[in-house]
Order: structure tokens, then C-alpha cells, then sequence
């Protein structure tokens, strides 16, 4: 590496605590940033932009999952579950990577996006204010008079918050979970998308739980997908320098936030940042 051209990449790191920040808070794939921002700002080929964003997101999501199991709010037994399938199946599509253009995927799994999040809020807006503010939250501004909400899982944050659901379906949830993997290993993205959205859509979770749940599933499965990328890649280490040490920093960030982002509030928002990584997707597909 040409250490002045090292150098000249240091804005590469404030960008990435943003980025970090941005994609740990709302459990969007960090590779969806990434890979974008290497290929269309840094200007790397859109091979290295892909597996520079995979190992960028070792260091951001690790960073997040950790920070996330401090606060008490991963459900590991779904973690667990999702497990099984999702490192085959992101591995599986990582060395299809390899030999496959995924430009059509791209613009499929972008289109997508932009669907789900409509989706995504339009639930949320019909969804009345007292459901709501059963999804989480402090026990005493709860109504201590209102029947206990049904739930298969009680999770007790270190905060002092007290959340009660019902786990979703097992087949349906890694089935789902397999998709999302094999584009994950496949472009960098598509595991976090899928599974958060579905875990709030479908599961009912609470935004907080269904981050922190979907982030820690992600950190273990994108491992051995960064792996058979690497292998098979050039990673562009002059840029991952500056960029790993900034997603570790925002993901901190990522994790505080989401925590004190208020259910609805993180909802919506999240609807708006699938819209904006839709668009990103398909860009990244013309971009290449």
C-alpha cells in the first residue's frame, strides 16, 4: 500500500461512523452503505466495493451485536434457529458470487426494499397508539390495569424495560432467513432486510428486540461469507483501514440510539431507510 495514499483516505472513517451508525440503529445491512459508497464516492471496482463492505461489516456489526448483548435485548433462541440455515446458505451464495453476475438480483432485491418498507408503514400507521405502547418500554408508564400481553418470550433489557411477544414461526422465519442469506453472500446484503422485517411484520417484535436480534444474527453469518469473498477477492486494504475502525465506533452509536428511539418513531423510520436502500441497490446496479 502507498502510505500517501492511505492517507488521503482519512475522510473514509468519519464516513463510516455515520454510515455505522445509521445501519447498527435500524439493523440494515451495512454492506447495502458500503458497497455503494466504495463504488460510487471512494471509487473502487465494483468487486472490491462488495467485499470491502463485507469486511467493514465484520467490524460494525460485531461491534453492534456485542453492544446489544450488554443490553440485554438479544433473543438468542431465535438467533439460534436462524443460525442453522443462514451460514450455509450465505456461504452457498458467496461462491456463486464468484462465478454469476447479480445485477438482476440487485435490482430485484432493491424493488423489493422500496415494497417492503411501504408495507412497513403503512402497518405502522394503522396500527393503533395502545398497541404500541405494548412493544416495549418502561413497566411503570405502562397501564398497570391493562390485561398482560400474550407472549411466548418476556425479555428483561438492563435498563429496567420489560418486553412481552410471541416468537414467529420457526419454517417460515428461516425460510425466509435463507434468502436473505444467499443474497447476503451473493452481494453483501439482504440477510439484515429480510429478517428484521420480517420479525417486526410477522412476529410482531419490538423494533429494539427484532434490531438487536436480527444485527447478531447477521455478525456470525456475514463472517464466513467476508471469508469466501476474501478468497476469492482483492480486498482493497488501503480503504478497509480507515473504514473498519469508523464502523466500529458508529456502532456503538447504532446501539445507543436505537435504544432510545421510541417504537413508533423506530418504525417509521426504518420504513424511510429501506426506501432510501432500495434506491442505493438499484444505483449500485447501473453503477456497475
Amino acid at each position: 500500500m502507498d502510505m500517501a495514499e492511505v492517507l488521503s483516505l482519512w475522510w473514509v472513517y468519519p464516513a463510516a461512523v455515520c454510515i455505522a451508525t445509521l445501519a447498527i440503529s435500524t439493523g440494515i445491512s451495512g454492506g447495502l452503505f458500503f458497497a455503494p459508497f466504495f463504488l460510487l464516492i471512494v471509487g473502487l471496482p465494483p468487486a472490491q466495493a462488495i467485499g470491502g463492505g463485507l469486511m467493514t461489516m465484520i467490524a460494525g456489526t460485531g461491534s453492534g451485536a456485542f453492544s446489544y448483548n450488554r443490553q440485554g435485548v438479544v433473543d438468542f433462541t431465535i438467533v439460534r434457529s436462524l443460525l442453522l440455515v443462514t451460514v450455509p446458505f450465505a456461504m452457498a451464495g458467496a461462491v456463486v458470487a464468484l462465478i454469476v453476475d447479480a445485477d438482476a438480483l440487485r435490482a430485484a432485491l432493491g424493488a423489493g426494499l422500496i415494497a417492503l418498507a411501504g408495507f412497513l408503514l403503512w402497518t405502522n400507521l394503522r396500527r393503533p397508539s395502545a398497541d404500541r405502547s405494548r412493544e416495549g418500554g418502561n413497566p411503570d408508564e405502562l397501564d398497570q390495569t391493562a390485561a398482560p400481553v400474550p407472549a411466548s418470550a418476556v425479555v428483561h433489557a438492563r435498563d429496567g424495560r420489560e418486553y412481552r411477544y410471541i416468537r414467529p414461526g420457526r419454517t417460515g422465519s428461516q425460510a425466509m432467513g435463507a434468502g436473505g442469506a444467499f443474497l447476503q453472500g451473493l452481494m453483501g446484503a439482504g440477510l439484515p432486510e429480510v429478517t428484521t422485517t420480517q420479525l417486526v411484520l410477522r412476529g410482531k417484535l419490538p423494533p429494539r428486540i427484532a434490531v438487536a436480534t436480527s444485527v447478531t444474527t447477521l455478525t456470525v453469518t456475514v463472517f464466513f461469507a467476508a471469508l469466501i469473498h476474501a478468497i476469492g477477492g482483492e480486498p482493497p486494504w488501503h480503504v478497509v483501514v480507515w473504514s473498519m475502525p469508523g464502523a466500529l465506533t458508529g456502532a456503538q452509536f447504532g446501539a445507543r440510539l436505537q435504544a432510545k428511539l421510541p417504537p413508533n418513531v423506530s418504525q417509521r423510520f426504518l420504513a424511510v431507510v429501506f426506501i432510501a436502500v432500495g434506491v442505493l441497490v438499484i444505483a449500485l446496479r447501473d453503477a456497475g
